[in-house]
């Protein structure tokens, strides 16, 4: 059985049920989850690894409002810690707690990275970890993922039904991962820099993997959700949006293009995250 731990500076270790914990602040007896770093352990190529998640939470948490979860995934090669100034503002203000895991070997496995480790698995652990508190809002968890962590969320999008929305950025689809029949209903607001050169956004082998055409990606969701497939279309100078409606469930699918973008969309498109914290709080 895989034990979950939790750090904290007094080095307290509390036994509850099955799982060892151990804490990295002293809090009192609360279920209220605040700001701090929680250790999975799991089994990776029969060895045991502990697997870091850093939580962010505003300073003073509200213990009578229920909050949003974003969990957020780095791309390959990447750090969980990026992502704690770069959702910073939505955090401190309360929009929701942000949770950030680690990958294996800084990367997600979808077949071909360095790491063999069962993803969705340590998903399911951190997710079953959340449910645990009072200010969670377990019906509103949503994934953010960038580049090799989009594609991890492309696959809990496909694989679970943990999230009520997804935003892949600067990844689409790739061939191994299947939209079916098995695939619950969820909004999806896929982003993509015109001018990518490391996933080619017209398709193509890239990194062991096959990647879709973006746009044919969104397609594919959209006809699996029995969505309308002529798109609303809205453009500007900056990036081109298109909107499926009429989904199962009342789900949305939306395609940002942003044309002036490469692989590292925030950096010519710096409101890509005011843009997805809408999408996702209009769910």
């Amino acid at each position: 059985m895989n034990h979950l731990y939790i750090l904290t500076v007094f080095s307290l270790l509390i036994n509850c049920s099955n799982d060892k914990i151990v804490s990295s602040e002293f809090y009192e007896n609360t279920n209220t989850l605040k700001s701090k770093i929680i250790i999975i352990e799991q089994e990776i190529d029969n060895q045991l690894v502990n697997r870091p998640v850093i939580i962010r939470t505003l300073e003073e948490i509200d213990t009578l409002k229920k909050y949003p979860v974003v969990i957020a995934f780095h791309g390959r090669g990447g750090s969980n810690s990026s992502w704690v100034n770069i959702l910073k503002e939505f955090t401190d203000s309360g929009d929701f707690i942000g949770v950030y895991p680690q990958g294996y070997l800084k990367s997600w496995n979808l077949g071909t990275e360095p790491s063999n480790a069962d993803d969705i698995d340590f998903i399911k652990k951190i997710i079953r970890e959340l449910y645990n508190y009072d200010n969670i809002d377990t019906t509103r968890i949503f994934a953010i993922g960038a580049s090799n962590g989009a594609g991890m969320v492309n696959l809990l999008g496909s694989k679970t039904n943990y999230f009520k929305g997804l935003a892949p950025i600067a990844s689409q689809l790739i061939t191994s991962i299947d939209v079916t029949n098995q695939t619950d209903p969820i909004s999806i607001l896929q982003i993509n820099g015109a001018q990518d050169n490391t996933v080619p956004i017209n398709g193509g082998s890239r990194f062991g993997h096959t990647f879709l055409d973006a746009y044919q990606s969104v397609v594919i969701w959209a006809t699996q959700f029995e969505c309308n497939l002529d798109p609303n279309i809205s453009e500007n100078e900056l990036s081109i949006r298109y909107q499926f409606s009429g989904c199962l469930d009342e789900i949305t699918i939306e395609y940002l293009r942003i044309e002036n973008a490469g692989h590292n969309v925030a950096e010519n498109y710096p409101q890509i995250w005011e843009v997805i914290w809408d999408f996702f709080n209009n769910l």
